[in-house]
C-alpha cells in the first residue's frame, strides 16, 4: 500500500495543474482569478484558446495555473472551448478543472446598469439582448464545467471565500463534489461519474396543485417524503456516496459528478439533488449544485420576456 501511494503522489507531481475559468460577463471571473493567483496560482487572463495547449507542452511548472477565458478572447468559440477541454482532459500531463461562474440574468443586468459598460456581444444594443446571447453561447461549457459557483447573491468578498474554500489547500483543488438534477426526456448529462434514477418516487407532477411547483418548493418536498421507499432511498443513497467520495481522494481526483434524473427533471429529481448537496455541504465537502432543465426554462423565459420588450419598442 504505501509504494501504491508514494507511485501515486510521484505521479501526481508530474502533472500540470489547471484551472479554467470562465462564464458570463459580469458573473465574477476578474474577481475568481485574482482570488487564485492571491493563493499562489499563476494567472493568465484572456490567453487566445489556439496558444493553451503551448502552456502544458514544456516542463511542469512550481506553480498551478489560471486561465481565464471568455467570450472576449480573441479567438473565442464555444465549440472551440469545447474542443479544448476534451484536449486537455485526454491529456495524461494535465490535470484540468473547469470553473464556471453562474449569475441570474436580472442580477447581471443590474451589475451593467451599475458600472454603465457596454456588453461585449451587445456594444451597440441593450445589456439584455448581450447577456442573452452569452447565456447561450455558454450553455455547453457549463454543462461541461467541473465546479459551479453561482454568484448572484455573493459579494466580491464571498466569491473570494468561495474559491479559497475550494482551491486554498496549497495543492491544487481538493475534491469538490458538483450535484446535478436532470430530465431523462433529454438525455443523461455528459461527463457524470454517478447517476441516481429517481423516477420511482412519487410523482408530484399527477397533483394538479404541485405541476408548477418544482423540487425546491416545499409543497413538492412533503408530496415526495410521503413514498414509503424515500427515507431508505435516501440512506442507502447516502452511505454510498459517503463511501465512494473518500474513495476518490484516496485516488486523486479533484472533482466528482453526481447526478438524480427523473421523467421532466423538475420535481423529483430536483427534491433529491437539493436534499444530497445540503448533506454533502454539512459533512463538509465543498458542493456545486445546478438543475439542467430549471436553467433551460429560465433561459426560455428571459428570452420571452426580452423578445416581448423588444416588440413593445418597435425595434
Amino acid at each position: 500500500m504505501l509504494d501504491t501511494v508514494e507511485d501515486h503522489t510521484t505521479l501526481h507531481r508530474q502533472d500540470h495543474q489547471v484551472v479554467l475559468v470562465t462564464g458570463p460577463s459580469g458573473a465574477g471571473r476578474s474577481t475568481a482569478v485574482n482570488a487564485l493567483e492571491d493563493l499562489g496560482y499563476e494567472v493568465i487572463d484572456n490567453l487566445p484558446l489556439s496558444l493553451v495547449p503551448r502552456l502544458v507542452e514544456g516542463p511542469v511548472t512550481s506553480h498551478p495555473i489560471a486561465l481565464g477565458l471568455d467570450v472576449r478572447n480573441r479567438d473565442f468559440a464555444a465549440s472551440s472551448l469545447i474542443e479544448l477541454i476534451d484536449r486537455l482532459t485526454r491529456d495524461p500531463r494535465v490535470n484540468l478543472t473547469v470553473l464556471y461562474l453562474d449569475c441570474q440574468p436580472a442580477v447581471l443586468v443590474q451589475r451593467y446598469s451599475e458600472t454603465r459598460r457596454r456588453h461585449p456581444l451587445a456594444p451597440s444594443e441593450s445589456p439584455e439582448q448581450g447577456i442573452e446571447r452569452e447565456i447561450d453561447l455558454l450553455a455547453p461549457i457549463k454543462a461541461r464545467a467541473d465546479h459551479l459557483i453561482d454568484t448572484t447573491d455573493l459579494t466580491v468578498h464571498g466569491l473570494k471565500a468561495e474559491v479559497t474554500r475550494w482551491f486554498g489547500q496549497g495543492q491544487g483543488p481538493t475534491l469538490a463534489v458538483s450535484v446535478q438534477s436532470f430530465s431523462y426526456k433529454r438525455g443523461v448529462p455528459r461527463g457524470v461519474d454517478m447517476v441516481f434514477d429517481c423516477r420511482f418516487l412519487r410523482n408530484p407532477h399527477w397533483e394538479p396543485a404541485l405541476q408548477a411547483l418544482n423540487g425546491r418548493d416545499s409543497q413538492v418536498v412533503d408530496h415526495i417524503r410521503t413514498d414509503p421507499r424515500f427515507d431508505e432511498f435516501i440512506l442507502r443513497m447516502s452511505e454510498l456516496i459517503a463511501f465512494l467520495l473518500p474513495a476518490h481522494v484516496a485516488e486523486g481526483r479533484s472533482h466528482v459528478s453526481i447526478a438524480f434524473g427523473c421523467t421532466g427533471g423538475q420535481h423529483r429529481s430536483v427534491a433529491v439533488a437539493e436534499l444530497m448537496a445540503d448533506t454533502l455541504a454539512q459533512s463538509g465537502w465543498a458542493v456545486s449544485k445546478r438543475h439542467r432543465e430549471l436553467e433551460r426554462r429560465a433561459a426560455a423565459d428571459l428570452a420571452g420576456t426580452i423578445h416581448q420588450a423588444t416588440k413593445a419598442d418597435g425595434v
